[in-house]
């Protein structure tokens, strides 16, 4: 990956190599190559060092970064920094006539230039890294959330269900709508399974979630109580619509036509449903209102069996 990145930049590196050649030719040209004894090595080794940490930060630029604004603003800034310090570096090695001046430009221009680029450069790399760091906190919250859902279907489960349900009645009294539960549980399941196995019960359950989510609007949220019991979480829906949308719902179970895999046989579904609007309550009063709801809703079918 390094490389094939480095592989991508190789313009902007040909173009600082001959830039530094060319101020080497012109410096050879026009100038005289210093005895070893007038060399200052203090001053060779600082202005040295800077010049090699420049050429080192722009390879780990180049080789870390995909080419783009952001990697253009750093190469550029940090190839005039190189430049700088590369040229006041070679008047420690070579001594230019009194009459030339084009070598302070060259040797004092680039440096101001090369910051601005390079803190207008850090300063979108800046605005880069929090776009990802957010991306990175909504995939480990898309993780977290993740182990709260259902193994069987794609739905949340009973802590997601409460998670979800907390923050719904926070938004609802801060909104002054209205928030309802409704809860669909099928009639007689543990017969499918006797009957037709736990396997067959499995794809049961994955048919009621999907007509299930095909008769819920957009803003609903489905969850999977527990076994054959689901709870939808209804925003900004009264008591008479919640009533209605169950009785749709538990209407469109009736008429499910799921075949067993085995025989082919049709697997004839019933559903109660019951549905409570919320009050000034935690999570947990809602819910246990609303299996009060359920057990009262399945009352008549207790007595007729």
């Amino acid at each position: 990956m390094m490389p094939s990145l480095l592989h991508h930049h190789r313009l902007k590196l040909t173009a600082l190599f001959l830039a530094a050649n060319l101020g080497l030719l012109l410096h050879l040209a026009v100038g005289d190559l210093k005895a070893v004894a007038e060399w200052v090595w203090l001053d060779i080794v600082g202005e040295g060092g800077s010049t090699v940490l420049a050429l080192v930060w722009l390879g780990l630029i180049l080789k870390s970064r995909p080419a783009g604004r952001v990697t253009n603003l750093l190469a550029i800034g940090l190839s005039c920094v190189f430049f700088s310090w590369w040229i006041d570096l070679l008047d420690e090695f070579i001594r230019l006539p009194d009459a030339i001046t084009w070598d302070h430009w060259l040797e004092s221009a680039p440096m101001p230039v090369g910051l601005l680029f390079l803190t207008y450069g850090i300063y979108h790399w800046h605005h880069e890294q929090l776009a990802i760091s957010q991306q990175m906190e909504k995939r480990e919250r898309l993780f977290r959330e993740h182990r709260l859902f259902d193994k069987l279907t794609p739905l949340g489960g009973a802590d997601y269900l409460r998670k979800q349900l907390e923050l719904s009645l926070q938004q609802s009294a801060r909104e002054q709508q209205p928030l309802s539960l409704l809860v669909v549980d099928i009639n007689a399941f543990d017969g499918i399974n006797q009957r037709f196995g736990h396997g067959e019960g499995d794809r049961v359950l994955q048919a009621v979630t999907q007509l299930l989510l095909l008769n819920l609007r957009q803003q609903d949220l489905l969850c999977r109580l527990a076994g054959d019991r689901f709870v939808v979480l209804l925003p900004n829906t009264g008591e008479t619509l919640a009533t209605q949308l169950a009785g749709e719902l538990a209407e469109s179970l009736r008429h499910l036509a799921h075949k067993s895999r085995q025989h082919g046989e049709r697997i004839q579904l019933s559903a109660t449903a019951a549905t409570v609007m919320a009050l000034q309550e935690t999570p947990e009063n809602l819910l246990q209102r609303l299996n009060l709801a359920l057990a009262k809703a399945k009352r008549p079918l207790a007595l007729s069996a």
